[in-house]
Parts: C-alpha cells; sequence; structure tokens
C-alpha cells in the first residue's frame, strides 16, 4: 500500500487532538473541585498521560492489536516495545489498508487510553493518594482498558469477529464501551471503595472556577472532532458524517441539560451547559458513524436530559461520584450504545432493521460493565490493602495540594480562599443542579 499523505496528516492531526482532551479534561474537572484540591485533581490527568505513555509502548499496542488470547487480549509480548510495528521487511514504513504509516494508528491509540483512563479520576477527587493513583493508572490501562479495546476493536469476542456478530456486527465507533462504560464503571467502584468524603451531602462543595471548566468543555469539544471523526481512519465521508454528527448530538444535548435545568431548578446554569456538551459528546462517540445528522440530534437530546437527570443518583444510593463520572459517562455511553440500536440507519430498530442490532448493543454493553466492574474491584481491594487510597482526615480538610505536592493554586490569595470546605463561615449553597458539584 503506497503512502496517502492526505490521510496520514489528517491522522496525525486527530491524535494530536485527541491528546489536547486529556489537558481539557484536567481543566473541566479542576474547576469543578474545591480550590485546595484543583492541582491533585490536573495532575491526576497528567500523570496519566506519562504512565500510559510509556506503557502503551512497551506492551500496550501488543495486547491491544496483537494475535488474540482466548479472545480477550492480544499477546503482550507480540510487538513488546513496537517490534514489528514501525518497519516492514523492506525496511519502508508499515502501512495500514488507508495508506497511512502503522506508527501513526498507535500515535492516535495511545491517545484514547489515555483520556480514558483520565476521565476516571473525577470519581475520586479530593481524597485521593498521588502516588496510589499512578500505580492504579498502570494497572487498570492494562488488565482492563487494554483487553476492551482488543475485545471490541482488535477482533476480540466484542468485535465483528466475536460470537455475538452472528446476531448483528456489534458498532462502536469511537469508544462508547472502550471508553466510557469502561471509565464509567470504574469510577463508581472507585467511589464505592474509596468512600465518601468528609462532609459529603452535608458541606457545600461548590466548584471554584466555572470559567475553568467551561473552557475545559470547549477543549474536549474541539478535541472530540479528532476522537469522532478521527476513527473513520482516514479524510473521507464517514469521517465528515462523525464531524457533523457530533457537533448535532452535543449541541441538542446542551440544549437539554439545560431545559432539564431551567424546568427542575429554574435556572439554566454555565456548568449544566458544560456537562451537557459532555454529555452528548460521550453518547455520540460510539454512534458517530452509523447514525444519520437528525438520529444525531435525537440522541444527544435524549442524553441530555437523562445525564442531568442521571447526576443526582449519588445523593438518593449514597456513592461519593465527585464529578459526576457516573451520570455523565457510564449514562452518556450506555445511552450512546444502545442507542444505535435503535437509530443505526441501516440496521436500527427505528429504521426498519429488526431487533437484532439492539440486541447485540446491549449485550456488548452489559459485557463491558461487568467486564470493568470485576477488573476495577479487584485492583482496587489489592491497592486499599497494600497502599491505602485515601489521604488523611486532615490532609482532606487542611488541602490534598499542600500535602500530596507542596503548592497552591493560588498562592497570592490564600490556599483555601475558594474553598467551601466546612459549614461555618462559607458562602449559602446556590442550588444549580442535583450534582454535587454544582451545588
Amino acid at each position: 500500500m503506497e503512502l496517502d499523505t492526505g490521510a496520514t496528516a489528517w491522522m496525525l492531526t486527530s491524535a494530536s487532538l485527541v491528546l489536547l482532551m486529556t489537558p481539557g479534561v484536567a481543566l473541566f474537572y479542576g474547576g469543578m473541585t474545591r480550590s485546595k484540591s484543583v492541582l491533585n485533581m490536573m495532575m491526576m490527568s497528567f500523570g496519566a498521560m506519562a504512565v500510559i505513555g510509556v506503557v502503551y509502548v512497551l506492551w500496550g499496542w501488543s495486547m491491544s492489536y496483537g494475535s488474540s488470547v482466548a479472545g480477550i487480549f492480544g499477546n503482550p509480548f507480540q510487538h513488546f516495545g513496537l517490534a514489528g510495528t514501525i518497519y516492514g521487511a523492506d525496511g519502508g514504513y508499515l502501512m495500514d489498508a488507508h495508506g497511512v504509516p502503522v506508527v501513526v494508528g498507535v500515535a492516535f491509540q495511545v491517545t484514547f487510553a489515555i483520556i480514558t483512563t483520565a476521565l476516571i479520576s473525577g470519581a475520586v477527587a479530593d481524597r485521593t493518594r498521588f502516588t496510589t493513583w499512578m500505580v492504579f493508572v498502570a494497572l487498570w490501562v492494562t488488565l482492563s482498558y487494554f483487553p476492551m479495546a482488543h475485545m471490541v476493536w482488535g477482533g476480540g469476542l466484542l468485535s465483528g469477529d466475536g460470537p455475538f456478530a452472528s446476531i448483528a456486527a456489534p458498532i462502536d465507533f469511537a469508544g462508547g464501551t472502550v471508553v466510557h462504560i469502561n471509565a464509567g464503571v470504574a469510577g463508581l467502584v472507585l467511589a464505592l471503595i474509596i468512600g465518601r468524603r468528609k462532609g459529603f451531602g452535608t458541606v457545600p462543595m461548590r466548584p471554584h472556577s466555572l470559567p475553568l471548566t467551561m473552557l475545559g468543555a470547549a477543549l474536549l469539544w474541539f478535541g472530540w472532532f479528532g476522537f469522532n471523526a478521527g476513527s473513520a481512519f482516514t479524510a473521507d465521508g464517514t469521517a465528515g458524517l462523525a464531524w457533523v454528527n457530533t457537533t448535532t448530538a452535543t449541541a441538542a444535548a446542551v440544549l437539554g441539560w439545560l431545559a432539564t435545568e431551567k424546568v427542575r431548578d429554574g435556572h439554566a446554569t454555565s456548568l449544566g451547559a458544560a456537562s451537557g456538551a459532555v454529555a452528548g459528546l460521550v453518547a455520540i462517540t460510539p454512534a458517530a458513524g452509523s447514525l444519520s445528522p437528525v438520529g444525531s440530534i435525537a440522541l444527544g437530546a435524549v442524553a441530555g436530559v437523562l445525564c442531568a437527570l442521571a447526576v443526582g443518583l449519588k445523593f438518593r444510593l449514597g456513592y461519593d461520584d465527585s464529578l459526576d463520572v457516573v451520570g455523565v459517562h457510564l449514562v452518556g455511553g450506555l445511552v450512546g450504545t444502545v442507542g444505535i440500536g435503535f437509530l443505526a440507519t441501516e440496521t436500527g430498530l427505528l429504521y426498519g432493521g429488526g431487533a437484532s442490532q439492539l440486541v447485540v448493543q446491549v449485550i456488548i454493553a452489559v459485557a463491558a460493565m461487568v467486564f470493568s466492574g470485576v477488573v476495577t474491584a479487584a485492583i482496587g481491594f489489592v491497592l486499599k490493602a497494600a497502599m491505602g487510597w485515601r489521604v488523611s482526615e486532615d490532609v482532606e480538610v487542611s488541602g490534598i495540594d499542600q500535602a500530596e505536592h507542596g503548592e497552591s493554586a493560588y498562592e497570592a490569595l490564600g490556599v483555601g480562599r475558594f474553598s467551601t470546605d466546612t459549614g461555618a463561615g462559607a458562602p449559602a449553597p446556590v442550588r444549580r443542579s442535583t450534582t454535587e458539584a454544582h451545588a
């Protein structure tokens, strides 16, 4: 296959856009935390970039796309250190079916592994030891993300080559199962293992900087064009369709979230707009290449409403998902993955395709939830026993940034200038939605 410079340029651009999403997550999450925790929150994203950037080259690509072991993961030694991946027998670069060097595919896929793992950090904000988090990143990406990527995209059990393809070919265009359901379940499991923050449900824990959060959401939206349109793996009509569907679904989700807030709370908030955008981006991720633009509007609107409602579940059920990873990524990922069964233009139930696609989409969603839940629980409990997850209560109250990193984000203003750590002297909470981050 000869080099296609246009397709190669697009994939390098897409890889760069997706990499930008992780600093976007750092800003999005950082703005929603209290000022005493913002650096720690951002460091969890940057730490994931550092760890996975090394691990992926060593065994991550091989575990994701190497020869299958029982349909669950690729052989980690086959392409260890990218052996046999960069150059062919003739000394030239290996090419994929689109005329893009395989090493460019490695660049694209490592950014997915990074952003997926970084997403989990929002569920455990304000109380997590940084060293334990860094070890978790290496273990989780190895034992949960790489196998899931192989099962869905590498020819494994949940792919078009797996056993469920006899019903209908599973569809996950850019990561509903691999990224969002995987990370959402992991966030829920860790939140349960680590436990609630001191004062959860009784002390105001308001975002310290909504402008940072909105900036982070804007960077995520921008980077997501690489995430979704880049998953066409070349610059073609499918990439264009994915771009349009990503935009329309996201816009519709913002409207759905804001309408829900207005009806329920009487206010359409900036945090609601930012969160609604992310919910729409999450939902359209698995479906971007298989829906029409009109179907994408419907999917985004449903995701905006359901995610806005779902973020309040933590108060009803008692788990402390600090920044709504479960409500946005797990629920949004489920909406998108299952929604394909209804709205896919070629195989969806509402387009006359019957129920086969819907059945398969439900199966792969449930399988992803079970796999991520079991693996994350095993890792989480082992690390709890071996290293401990939580900082001390004194550190949690006084400021995790100082204790873990020896720094504060707003030194001139005082470490806790914008923190609402205790009820004493704290400003009255402004009700913005049912989420704690918005309260």
